[in-house]
């Protein structure tokens, strides 16, 4: 009965698996259950299969665990398995609809990420609740100050450097708890400064020892911490056809709505990793401040393009763009020229 499976969903858990398995026709010959001791034991007994899971917490672990026993592993985004849920959902109907999503021949799947892609993106989501904490303290330094008379520019950079100097000089306004209390949130403050230079300085490291960052730093709007979050986040970028379909994966293209012929192109589709498509397009926005002062193809093309359209727009599309280059440096061993950016 187990060599008959030629198709294994498994519906991943923390302590108890289900497992479903479908022959070729597409009938289910096997059904299980499994606590996480037991799952790598049975796994490894069986005849190599084609394992199909959703792509959630833990997916790329097992995945590297399963393809070891020499299984091809198959990881399916969870919007595209739900479909195939048949009446209510439940553990055992959600690995029977993952098989049934395996063998669809036109299903799009994840590509299995390495352990070292994984520490690289597990160091980006270290950082990026780092920044998120910064900013959360620095709003509630500015909205209890302001309560005690005292105002504070929104820039960080300004806080910095003008908070304790504007405590010494309106000393009067502040009680001796509400002084205490601003001194404290300052050296926190102090502390994630630090937590944050620490991880960009490691970024950067990690960023110069890697070829393939390199090559996407010399992007325009691409520095360390872009370059080493695409590496972390694309596993293999063959398997996007183009680069059109690159940009489109981490949403950077218009969202669609047609029908009857009729084509009606609406606002960013916002689909993928949020973090990737706010990288590119904030290094975009960076670059509109100096085109004005090269004169480059790229440039003229950013520039016309901010006239025509707007800043907001612009940075847009000069993300589109580099996310389309990236993928043409991926595919390739490539190196960025100026000359064919705007090809």
């Amino acid at each position: 009965m187990k060599q008959k499976a030629t198709v294994l969903g498994i519906d991943l858990a923390k302590r108890v698996f289900h497992l479903v398995g479908m022959n070729e026709t597409g009938h289910v010959v096997l059904k299980k259950r499994l606590t996480r001791e037991a799952l790598l034991p049975f796994i490894a007994q069986l005849s190599p299969v084609i394992i199909g899971m959703e792509a959630c917490g833990g997916a790329h672990y097992w995945a590297r665990r399963f393809r070891g026993y020499g299984h091809t592993v198959k990881l399916i985004a969870p919007q595209f398995v739900k479909p195939y849920v048949k009446s209510n959902k439940n553990d055992p109907a959600d690995a029977e609809a993952i098989c049934e999503a395996v063998m669809r021949p036109t299903m799009r799947f994840v590509p299995m990420k390495e352990v070292e892609q994984q520490d690289l993106q597990s160091f980006h989501r270290a950082r990026e609740r780092v920044v998120k904490a910064r900013t959360a303290l620095v709003n509630e330094i500015r909205g209890l100050a302001m309560e005690d008379g005292l105002v504070f520019p929104q820039s960080i950079t300004k806080l910095r450097h003008t908070f304790a100097a504007t405590l010494e000089a309106e000393q009067d306004k502040l009680t001796p708890l509400s002084a205490e209390l601003f001194r404290q949130l300052y050296d926190e403050f102090g502390t994630l400064e630090k937590r944050l230079a620490y991880y960009n300085e490691k970024i950067a490291a990690i960023c110069a020892a890697h070829p393939v960052c390199q090559r996407l730093g010399t992007i325009p709007g691409i520095g360390p911490l872009t370059a080493t979050a695409l590496v972390a986040a694309v596993s293999d970028a063959s398997h996007f056809k183009n680069g059109r379909q690159f940009a489109a994966w981490i949403g950077l293209v218009p969202r669609q709505h047609s029908t009857g012929g009729k084509a009606r192109l609406l606002g960013l589709s916002k689909r993928g990793d949020v973090y990737l498509r706010t990288l590119l397009v904030h290094g975009a926005r960076a670059t509109l401040r100096w085109v004005g002062l090269k004169t480059d193809r790229r440039s003229q093309w950013v520039r016309s393009l901010r006239e025509r359209r707007g800043k907001n727009k612009a940075a847009v599309a000069v993300a589109n763009k580099n996310a389309r280059i990236v993928w043409a440096l991926l595919t390739t061993d490539e190196v960025y020229t100026a000359e064919h950016a705007v090809a």
